[in-house]
Order: structure tokens, then sequence, then C-alpha cells
């Protein structure tokens, strides 16, 4: 038990390091995410509120948001199809 165990605190301190290269060689220049993400996502989210106030506004699409007092249902048929009256 006592083998295995120093292996596995072997590989991982050796996965360390490894991770460790290779992080610390890569160049310190920043990269396109690090460079532009920002302003990406600001003017990705201003185009898009843009665009939907313009299609709420100005396309004059009658929005039916609920069916309350617009539907009237019509009188119900019995089973003969005829109404049955009281």
């Amino acid at each position: 038990m006592f083998r295995f165990a120093k292996a596995a605190v072997n590989i991982t301190a050796q996965g360390a390091r490894q991770v460790g290269v290779r992080h610390g060689s890569h160049s310190a220049a920043p990269n396109f995410h690090e460079k532009y993400g920002n302003l990406l996502m600001v003017s990705g989210a201003g185009f898009c509120v843009a665009v939907w106030a313009y299609v709420l506004t100005q396309t004059g699409i009658t929005w039916n948001m609920s069916p309350v007092g617009k539907v009237t249902p019509r009188p119900w048929k019995g089973v003969g199809g005829e109404e049955e009256e009281e």
C-alpha cells in the first residue's frame, strides 16, 4: 500500500510541475478574448436591445398577450346535437 501511495503522490506532483511549465511558457500578450471579450459582450447586448426595441415599437405587430375578454364561449351542445332547455 505504501508503494501505491508513493507512486500516486509522485504522479500528481509530476502533473503539477507539467501544468506549471505549460502555463509559465506562454507569451504575456493578451489573447483575443482577453483583449476584446468585454467589448464584444457589451456591443452584442446593445445590438440585441436595439433590435428588440425596434421590433416592439415600430413594426406594428399586434401582441396578443392575454385572451381574457376577447374569447367568448359558444353555448354548449348536448350529445344529441340539440341545446337543452330547462
